[in-house]
């Protein structure tokens, strides 16, 4: 095996509860995370001895700084392992985004590494592994939706989605990124939204699950919009749009600054997007996503 390729998607949150602050500093959270299929694609091929990593977009670090750097830097030391690769990483999805895509790439660097060396790590032996890169990594080594606990990395996998069947999501990122950790610190201004009453992503889970679209759009939640809607108040110009344009509901993805909306159908998704670029301009990531 010469080379192996595989698309790394990125995530929506459709809940962001945090449930107070961890004797650790980190927040203790309930998410309820769902896999958009827009992606970067990674590829790994044998190469002269050494880990040697590029990347299409000029603004991202190939050291070891980069969460897929550190991905293949971990599994190298756990396995025991001689590295003598290159990775590439095609990087399509925007940065600093709230749609997990750095975490995302640092997973499927984990399992496509795993593969590429014949599998010497159970598929379990990779969530500890995950679970040090980040918050969201775990989420990206499974496939389905999932809930979120603890600071997101313990994962509890869902069944498919029946109500978003043959729906769509716009995503848009103006073009600027949150951080996330100034965003969780701003928390301590907002008690309510810092201590959250949990339970929120198993309900709404279920109406994703068997339940009904008032239901499941009234039960969207993101904790950290007060914070950053406070900062950035062009993001809720764009979920008054997209509700007035006909979406079902519209709301932050993690710490930002991505917004998502869902609609009916992708025709439905498609038609909306001349008229917000007409009301908002040409610029940003501005993406349909048939689900």
């Amino acid at each position: 095996m010469n080379s192996l390729t595989q698309r790394s998607p990125c995530k929506v949150n459709f809940v962001l509860n945090p449930l107070g602050l961890r004797p650790d500093g980190y927040h203790e959270l309930e998410t309820l995370f769902y896999s958009v299929p827009l992606f970067d694609e990674l590829t790994v091929e044998a190469g002269d001895p050494g880990l040697v990593l590029t990347c299409s977009h000029p603004e991202l670090p190939v050291d070891g700084s980069n969460l897929v750097h550190k991905a293949a830097t971990q599994f190298f030391q756990i396995t025991g392992l001689t590295p003598a690769i290159r990775i590439h990483l095609e990087k399509k999805l925007p940065l600093a985004a709230g749609i997990g895509g750095g975490s995302a790439n640092a997973a499927v660097t984990l399992r496509l590494l795993n593969q590429f060396f014949g599998f010497p790590l159970e598929a379990s032996a990779l969530d500890p592994i995950a679970a040090r890169l980040g918050s969201d990594v775990n989420f990206f080594l499974q496939d389905g939706p999932a809930i979120g606990l603890g600071r997101g990395e313990r994962i509890e996998s869902l069944p498919p989605f029946r109500l978003l069947e043959g729906k769509a999501m716009v995503l848009f990122h103006p073009g600027f990124g949150v951080s996330t950790p100034w965003a969780f610190k701003q928390l301590s201004e907002f008690p309510l939204a810092r201590n959250g009453r949990p339970g929120r992503a198993a309900e709404v889970a279920r109406s994703f699950i068997d339940g009904d679209w008032p239901t499941a759009a009234a039960g969207l939640y993101n904790g950290l919009e007060q914070p950053v809607l406070r900062k950035f108040p062009i993001l809720r110009l764009y979920q008054e749009f997209f509700l007035e344009s006909g979406a079902r509901a519209a709301l932050m993805s993690g710490s930002g600054s991505t917004t998502f909306a869902l609609f009916d159908s992708p025709e439905q998704a498609w038609h909306v997007l001349p008229a917000f670029k007409e009301r908002f301009g040409p610029s940003g990531w501005l993406e349909v996503a048939p689900l």
